[in-house]
């Protein structure tokens, strides 16, 4: 009976680390799943259609589907998602329908990718392909594609963010842009405490949207997210700032500078690590108010999910990417 007991024991045992390795095994590394995507943006590119536009209209789906709860999230390698009344026809009775040819009567815009007969949104291929030919309808050029973007979204903040991304990515030449920095050097004499919600005064009553990392004047603030610098200059609440918008529809925000880095303007696109500017006490005042307060980095992040834009605590963010960058100098 013990033997018994034995055998089944350890089967069970064998049995589920079997599985753990075989599912680990199967599980794609993040190189692998954004290889994949790529192979989706080069097939269905072409002269007129950079990879870099599919693929920013992929991220940015991929993005509103992870801030939002009213937009589920697609399976399948392919973030993008029709309506009903886009994929198969605004008059057509049957909602779900996949029949190329009845699609095409009832003025749908579903197209077969993989050439099975079948218009099918569950189909990568097919996204692919109905998303690459309604964007080619407008032309070949920047304006062009700008141009498609409004007609298909309706919506310049989600235009302004898409566009931000191609860029990004034409600027790279990768998908793999997911690394950031911590925004002040390790070495530097700082401290910051989560100071999300606390009330400010100056300016009216208001609530704080950010965290407050102190340090000395001067000391060099760093981006911590390849981005497209969108906003450089002086606003009375954070001085001397810089606004710097990612891949993931995050709007990083640097306020109270002392000054900037002279080789850095508006549009530019950066790596995370550049020095964009310096810790300062700058604000609260009109242009060129300085010392109200202790010099410290106000960091800021925002995300819009192709509705509205709204401030999210960085605090446990900018723990985790202070810990991964001393962890990655110990090895």
């Amino acid at each position: 009976m013990k033997l018994k007991l034995h055998l089944m024991v350890f089967t069970s045992v064998c049995f589920f680390l079997f599985a753990s390795v075989v599912s680990a095994a199967e599980e794609p590394t993040r190189e692998q799943v954004l290889e994949e995507r790529m192979d989706y943006y080069i097939n269905y590119s072409s002269h007129i259609l950079p990879w870099y536009y599919l693929a920013a209209v992929d991220q940015y789906e991929r993005n509103i589907a992870q801030a939002r709860d009213d937009i589920p999230e697609r399976e399948g390698t392919i973030a993008i998602q029709f309506t009903d009344d886009f994929w198969t026809g605004a008059l057509n009775p049957m909602k779900d329908d996949t029949d190329f040819t009845s699609i095409l009567f009832f003025d749908g815009n579903g197209s077969d990718g993989n050439l099975d007969g079948k218009a099918d949104r569950a189909n990568d291929d097919d996204v692919m392909l109905t998303m690459s030919e309604y964007l080619t309808r407008f032309g070949s050029t920047e304006k062009d594609f700008e141009r498609a973007l409004k007609s298909y979204y309706d919506r310049d903040a989600s235009v302004k963010q898409i566009m931000t991304i191609a860029k990004i990515y034409k600027e790279f030449e990768t998908l793999n842009l997911d690394e950031n920095a911590f925004p002040l050097a390790l070495q530097a004499d700082f401290s910051y405490r989560s100071t999300w919600g606390v009330s400010r005064g100056w300016g009216g009553r208001r609530m704080h949207e950010g965290t407050d990392l102190f340090a000395s004047y001067g000391v060099p603030v760093k981006s911590t997210t390849y981005g497209l610098v969108e906003t450089m200059g002086w606003n009375d609440f954070g001085g001397w700032r810089v606004g710097i918008r990612d891949i993931h529809n995050t709007y990083h925000y640097y306020a109270h500078l002392s000054g900037f880095n002279k080789e850095i303007k508006e549009g530019d696109i950066i790596e995370m690590g550049t020095v964009i500017g310096y810790v300062g006490s700058s604000g609260y005042g009109k242009e060129g108010t300085s010392g109200k307060f202790a010099p410290h980095l106000h960091y800021g992040m925002y995300k819009y999910n192709g509705r509205i834009e709204w401030a999210y605590n960085p605090y446990p963010s900018l723990v985790r990417w202070e810990q991964e960058e001393r962890n990655a100098k110990k090895k």
